[in-house]
């Protein structure tokens, strides 16, 4: 058996790595939010990310309760979840490798906006994209996120640092995007989805091995 012995301090490192793994790939929202920093400002781009970050967790939300009713297989079926949590997140990795973010673009309008309106759409651009879920569903099986034990305070640290790394994922590229606008181009979005999507295929297969590992220490 594997343990499941989770402390306030590692969901808090497990949820920040959620929002950031959730946040990062150059799907429509990242595109918007780099399109709206480099043509109305780092805090246009900022709201747009925290935006999306309040639809991130509303699945998160949806996709822990839903996983809650099945506790009980869960926890018997852990070993398997995080093979498959790895696949989905290797499966993930090579899609955002493999896409190229910049089909995403659209005309920058000349019109700014206000800071609500751009946190409203990129609420709803983010929202209409169920699939989120099942990679949710992987990082949740993946970091063994959703247990039983787990006290409903802890939890709640959980699903709070999941909008923490959200946040500082948007507030991070914001800031970059903005300090080196001169020489950002189209060559750098693509740039950084290929980075992330190797990154997140790097971090399923040592998730695969890691599994493997723990399970034998424990046969």
């Amino acid at each position: 058996m594997l343990g499941f012995e989770v402390t306030a301090i590692e969901l808090l490192i497990k949820g920040i790595i959620i929002g950031v793994v959730v946040s990062a790939p150059m799907g429509p929202v990242g595109v918007l939010c780099i399109q709206r920093t480099l043509n109305k400002g780092r805090w246009y781009g900022f709201i747009t990310g925290l935006g999306a970050s309040l639809s991130d967790i509303i699945y998160a939300l949806v996709t822990g309760y839903g996983m809650s009713f099945i506790f009980d297989f869960i926890t018997n079926k852990i070993f398997y979840l995080q093979l498959l949590g790895s696949a989905m997140l290797l499966a993930f990795g090579y899609y955002t490798f493999r896409t190229n973010p910049v089909k995403s673009i659209r005309p920058a309008s000349s019109n700014k906006g206000t800071y609500f309106h751009n946190f409203l759409t990129a609420f709803f651009v983010t929202l209409s994209n169920p699939l989120i879920i099942f990679l949710f569903i992987g990082l949740f099986a993946r970091l063994t996120f959703v247990h039983p034990d787990i006290p409903l305070a802890e939890q709640l640290i959980g699903y709070a640092a999941i909008v923490l790394g959200a946040i500082s994922w948007w507030f991070g590229i914001s800031f970059f995007v903005n300090k080196v606008r001169a020489r950002f181009n189209l060559r750098g979005i693509w740039l950084i989805n290929r980075i992330i999507g190797i990154v997140v295929m790097v971090v399923s297969v040592l998730g695969f091995i890691f599994t493997l590992l723990g399970a034998s220490l424990y046969c």
